[in-house]
């Protein structure tokens, strides 16, 4: 396919406010929870639990879980819009994503027993299934060169190594966990020998696994783990032992979507936010959104959000199609990514030394979309995906 002149695809794209009865849902749920809880939160260093609760008691966060399930069987940009909406309205998505993008590879790859075991409870919330064990101190985004290493013996893995930024872990009854079970310098493809696992975390903890929380400048419960010949039945193996990265390639797509729907709704609350307050601030005897300074950034904000948002749904139709959206995905995070930041900086501009002030809320949200051109996946590396398998061009890395 030649990169500039694609074969035409056809899927439909939805237009406007879609999933309008799930939005206004999570719209009523949202402002039960506002700045104060959030900041609260923030001084406390304490997580989500109530507003995630009562989004998971709503069936929100069993979206993607089919109904055969307990799950409410939605696509993702069901999940999506779930998501943007939250970020829309002042609240912080991240406290329950994980489970939005995760399920996908439980789904394609767990065995049946799998899946009856774990997915009923997950809807019910019984069971919290909030953190991904993947990047590592010394490999970062090189996963290929992940170092934490699970040998089988009997019907065991015996899993010993470290991991760092696995957000939620210590609310989480469930993680899966990306392992090496074949050594490097053993495979023929670079690509193999990575095994995915579930890890029950209540069980694990003080039997071979230690967590230590990081302290960070969002309130993401981030957290270092130590897996120290920590036991993981041979029965939690997602899929084929070899194949984990296989696997978790299938799942990075939706989970581009899902981070670049938090950004796009970062961008609706920047922007709108800016908005009020440039009509309602007078200086100079006129109010300041009547000045090109404050009404041209903002105006390109908006143009920034509403490409980003096309793309995204474009991204989503494509995936539900069944259609390759690699391209898609990675260029909705990248410009739903620095939309938010450039709606951040416009909002915090638009509001002056007033942004400064906590009870705004502009800085604690400015905060998290900064992070957002970082992780999931940085800005560089989507422009790394796109030079190399968009346009042909040699690797970089």
């Amino acid at each position: 396919m030649d990169a500039l002149n694609p074969d035409a695809v056809n899927v439909s794209v939805p237009l406007g406010e879609d999933y309008p009865e799930i939005r206004e849902g999570v719209r009523a749920i949202c402002k039960k929870y506002p700045g104060e809880y959030w900041r609260k939160l923030e001084d406390n260093d304490d997580y989500a639990e109530e507003f995630i609760q009562e989004l998971t008691d709503a069936g929100y966060l069993a979206a993607q879980i089919p109904e055969e399930y307990g799950g409410s069987g939605l696509p993702l940009r069901a999940g999506c819009a779930i998501l943007e909406e939250i970020n829309a309205n002042g609240c912080q998505a991240n406290a329950g994503h994980a489970q939005m993008y995760m399920m996908g590879m439980l789904l394609r790859h767990g065995n049946e027993e799998q899946k009856n075991k774990y997915l009923p409870g997950i809807a019910e919330g019984k069971i919290r299934f909030q953190a991904f064990g993947v990047t590592e101190p010394t490999t970062g985004s090189d996963t290929l060169k992940l170092k934490t290493r699970a040998e089988r013996k009997g019907d065991r893995y015996i899993v010993n190594g470290q991991k760092i930024w696995t957000s939620r872990a210590h609310k989480s009854d469930l993680m899966t966990l990306l392992v090496r079970t074949t050594p490097l310098d053993q495979v023929k493809k670079r690509t193999e020998g990575l095994s995915v696992l579930l890890v029950d975390v209540k069980d694990a903890l003080g039997k071979g696994l230690t967590m230590q929380r990081i302290d960070t400048m969002i309130n993401h419960q981030t957290n270092a783990l130590f897996f120290d010949n920590l036991e993981v039945p041979a029965e939690n193996l997602i899929g084929e032992e070899g194949q984990g990265f296989r696997y978790i390639l299938t799942g990075m797509n939706s989970e581009r979507l899902v981070a670049a729907s938090q950004s796009s709704g970062d961008c609706r609350f920047f922007i709108n936010k800016a908005v009020a307050y440039s009509k309602e601030r007078e200086v100079f005897g006129r109010p300041i959104g009547q000045n090109q300074g404050i009404q041209f950034p903002l105006a390109r904000c908006y143009a920034e959000w509403k490409a980003a948002d096309l793309m995204i749904r474009a991204g989503c139709a494509l995936f539900e199609a069944g259609k390759p959206c690699g391209e898609e995905a990675n260029m909705a995070k990248l410009l739903a990514s620095e939309a938010a930041w450039h709606s951040a900086e416009a909002c915090m501009q638009t509001h002056g030394g007033f942004a400064a002030a906590r009870e705004f809320d502009v800085e604690r949200k400015w905060r998290d979309a900064r992070i957002s051109t970082i992780a999931p996946i940085s800005t560089n590396l989507i422009l790394a995906y796109i030079g190399q398998n968009v346009l042909g061009m040699p690797r970089s890395y």
